[in-house]
Order: structure tokens, then sequence, then C-alpha cells
């Protein structure tokens, strides 16, 4: 009920974003609806119009993704609209909530600003010969997310902190978190020589709050933990939480390797209760290597041609990209759907393949008599609370602590022409309570294969198998709960 009444909430604010387009927003209304219409004819055709507009029509369509793992999938609603400006910027708006067959929810609302085609963004200022005179502001068009999410969660597992911990100390709490905040890309010019340089730059609060476990099968962490083996269980103060960072993207051998790099400075100081704020730097370094002349991205550009170019530029629930899906369309010899604005589902490219390598390191600052809020460490094992793999043949959450430091190398390959591709990938990682402990030893490893699903603007669903950790083997099935967007939804820690 809480999920339904906020989802009512977020929807009233979305349409009060769009009121002065309203004319436009009835049109949609009304496109989407005539699509719909397709559902009352049984045909294979008319039934395949139907789901995909279900399930990727704008402006309204069902809202489909996993939430942490422990808490299921989740189904619901989203609202979907954009505005174009006469200036050449363009806001996407996107408001949608969910929640699952365990209770756990959750609902958002997100604004991307951005401004297209791009090129230089000047300002005004006296001349010397009394004549306005420009200068560049911007030498390339920024990215601005303006966000506000709240999540519950009825089951996160907690084993304690550290390396050593064991399967005994399995415990579980209930989580939730309100986050808001704007984060920015400011692009430093245009790529020189395929390098691409830009400021990230974030603005968060965060209200996290904890509850005793619900699951009968286990006990509660606050059974067996306290203040001093899990701090900040007994209290949970507000975070003001400012971050700022450098991302560089090279492109190396005609665009056969390709580097994203991005080292990020973190800041958390609680609004009351100082003992809790600390700092964090993370640097995450991927490499991907095509095996063939298509580079895939998240949403393969074998199915979404020229897509790679506009992930940034949808919201979780969006995947009209940066407003030139017409294009995209062309591209692939169809014509975009009014009502399904999507890239389209294709199974006639050629093959596509890539090798990735990715090393991840965190580490947190406590100054003297501050502690790292456990609820804030990373994990690795299974997946972390955010959705992503990491050793992922352990139990999801297994090894939690301020620091951090993983290595990971996978190869995806399609299966045929048909959007689905075979993955294996290997994990070795650590975590630690201390700096120190963040090094090249005494690192646990794990393997993974399995299934995923691409297709078009549909969510990705992988499905895995990991071995090779002493504590057995894991299986799990996602939906990417990204949903339809390349844009990642805010970090819970």
């Amino acid at each position: 009920m809480k999920a339904c009444r906020l989802l009512l909430l977020l929807f009233i604010a979305g349409q009060a974003a769009v009121a002065q387009n309203e004319g436009r927003l009835h049109r949609d209304f009304r496109v989407e609806g005539e699509a719909l219409r397709s559902c009352g004819t049984f045909n294979f055709g008319s039934l395949t119009d139907c789901g995909q507009t279900l399930v990727m029509g704008q402006p309204m369509h069902i809202a489909l993704g996993s939430l942490a793992p422990q808490n299921g999938f989740g189904a619901g609603l989203a609202f979907v609209e954009h505005k174009n400006f006469a200036s050449e910027w363009r806001m996407n708006f996107d408001v949608d909530a969910l929640a699952t067959a365990s209770g756990s929810w959750r609902a958002g609302a997100y604004t991307k600003a951005y401004r297209l085609p791009g090129g230089a963004i000047h300002m005004q200022f006296p001349g010397s010969g009394g004549k306005p005179a420009t200068a560049p502001l911007f030498t390339s068009a920024p990215l601005f997310n303006f966000y506000a999410q709240a999540i519950s969660l009825n089951r996160v597992d907690y084993y304690g902190l550290g390396p050593s911990t064991t399967p005994l100390a399995h415990t579980t709490y209930g989580f939730s978190e309100t986050i808001a905040g704007v984060s920015a890309i400011l692009p430093l010019g245009g790529p020189v020589a395929g390098v691409r340089l830009a400021i990230v730059a974030e603005l968060n609060g965060r209200f996290p709050t904890l509850r005793p476990g619900t699951d009968a099968t286990l006990p509660s962490t606050t059974l067996l933990f306290n203040e001093a083996t899990a701090p900040g269980l007994s209290r949970q103060p507000g975070y003001l939480e400012p971050s700022e960072g450098l991302r560089i993207e090279p492109s190396l051998f005609k665009d056969h390797i390709r580097l994203n790099y991005l080292v990020q400075f973190q800041q958390f100081i609680a609004s009351s209760e100082r003992g809790y704020s600390f700092r964090r730097w993370n640097g995450d370094f991927s490499h991907q290597i095509p095996l063939y002349s298509l580079l895939p991205s998240k949403l393969s550009a074998r199915y979404t041609p020229n897509r790679a170019a506009s992930l940034q530029y949808d919201g979780p629930d969006d995947c009209t990209g940066s407003g030139t899906n017409i294009s995209v369309a062309r591209a692939a010899k169809a014509k975009p759907h009014p009502a399904r604005p999507c890239p389209i589902v294709s199974t006639t490219q050629k093959l596509e393949g890539s090798i990735t390598l990715r090393a991840f390191v965190s580490e947190s600052f406590a100054g003297s008599g501050s502690v790292v809020p456990f609820y804030f460490s990373p994990t690795i094992g299974g997946s972390d609370i955010n959705g992503t793999a990491m050793l992922a043949s352990y139990p999801d959450y297994r090894f939690r602590g301020p620091d951090v430091l993983l290595f990971r190398g996978g190869i995806e390959h399609s299966l045929g022409k048909l959007p689905i591709g075979i993955l294996f990938a290997v994990d070795e990682g650590k975590v630690g309570l201390r700096r120190d402990d963040v090094s090249l030893s005494h690192l646990r490893h794990t393997f993974s294969t399995g299934l995923t699903v691409h297709a078009g603007g549909l969510p990705v669903i992988s499905l895995l198998f990991a071995w090779g950790g002493p504590e057995g083997d894991h299986t799990t099935t996602t939906v990417d709960p990204a949903l339809l967007g390349g844009s990642t939804r805010p970090s819970l820690f």
C-alpha cells in the first residue's frame, strides 16, 4: 500500500512536470491506447505487438525487475515522458514503483537534462568594443541527473565484518533508504585522439533505517550482533554525501579496445551522531575487447544499432536514448512505432562477442572516534545490495567490509543470431577491515557460466550457475533492475 500511494504521488508529480505540454501527453496516451487494442485480436502478430506495448510502451508500461538479492522479482507501473526545448535542451522524466511478493518495494522519480546535438554552450559578457562578447561555458554539453528514490527491503543478510566470518553467523535485517540528489557528467572538451575525459560529481541526501529481520528460519541481526560488531546497528543518522571523480574513456586500436576508468572520492557526512561520518574512494577500471567489428554495450548493439552512445541519456525505464531512434530504426530498415519508441528487436544481424576485464578497489576512511556503518560497507559473494554479481558461488552478501578488492574477467558470445548470449566469467576478490588488508594475497575465487538475454529495449535477463568456492555452488536468475534503460539507479551504499 505504501508503494501504491507513493506511485500515485510520483505519477501526479510527473504529470505536473509536463503540464505545459499537456496536448502532446494526451496524444501519447491516445496512441498507446490504440496500440493496446491489438490485445483483443488472437494471432501471433497482435499478441507480440500487445506484449511489446505493455512492457515497452510510452507513456505508461508495466515495470519489471529484480530488487536486491533475497527480496524477489517485482512488478509495477512506470511513467515515461520527455520535453524538448527550443534551445536544443531535452528533459526525460521517469517515474516508477514496483513491489515483490515478499513485501519489499521500490519507488522513484528520475529526470535527465542534456543538450543535443551538443557543441559549445556560450556565456555573454561586455566586450571592449561595446558589443557583447561570448566565451565557451562548456565545449561539450553536460548531462544532469535529478532523482528521488525510496526502497524497502525485508531481507538483507549479514554474517559479520571482515574476511574470516563463518556461515554459522548468518543473520538478516530489514533495510529502508530514501535517496534524493543530483549528479552531473561534465565533459572536458570533445574526444582527443580517441580519449574522452569528464568530471563526475554527485550530491546526495541519504536517510537509512534498519529494522529486525522477519525471516523465521534465520535469527535477526539484532540478536547476535551489537554496536561493536555491527557499527550503526543501534543508530542510523541521515547523511549528506557529496562526491567528485574523473572518468576517462580511451579507445585504442581503432576502437578494438575500449577502456572505462573512474576514480571517485565520496564524503559521508552524518547530520547527527558525528561518530558515523567517513570518507571513501573508489577505483573502477573496465576493459572491453570485441571479438568482431561491433562493440556490444549493455543492451547489445547487434539488436539496437548505434545505441551505445545513447545509453547515458536513458532513465531506468526509458529506452528512447537521446531521442534519435528514428535514425536507429532506419538503420535497421524498420519504422519506429509511435507508442513504442524503443529500438526494435532484430535477429538478422551478425555474430557478436566480447571479452570484459574489470578491476575494482574501494577503501573507506573513518576519523578518530568514528566508524563506518556496516550497512554502507560493500559486500562480495553472490550479488551485492545493488544486484551486482561478485564471487557468485558464495551466498549473497557473504563477505562485508569497508575495504574491498575485486577482479573479474568474462567472455560473452551470441548464440547464433538469436538475442541470447553464452557467458563465462572468473571472479577473484576479498574484503578487509583495514586498508592494509587490500592486497593480492589470499584472494577467493569462483567461476560462473550461463545464459544472458538481450532483446532490444526489453529487460536484460541472466541465468547463471557459479561454482569454485568452498561453500558450494549458487544458481541465480535476475532481471536487470535498470529495466529498459541504460542508466543505473542510485547506489544503496
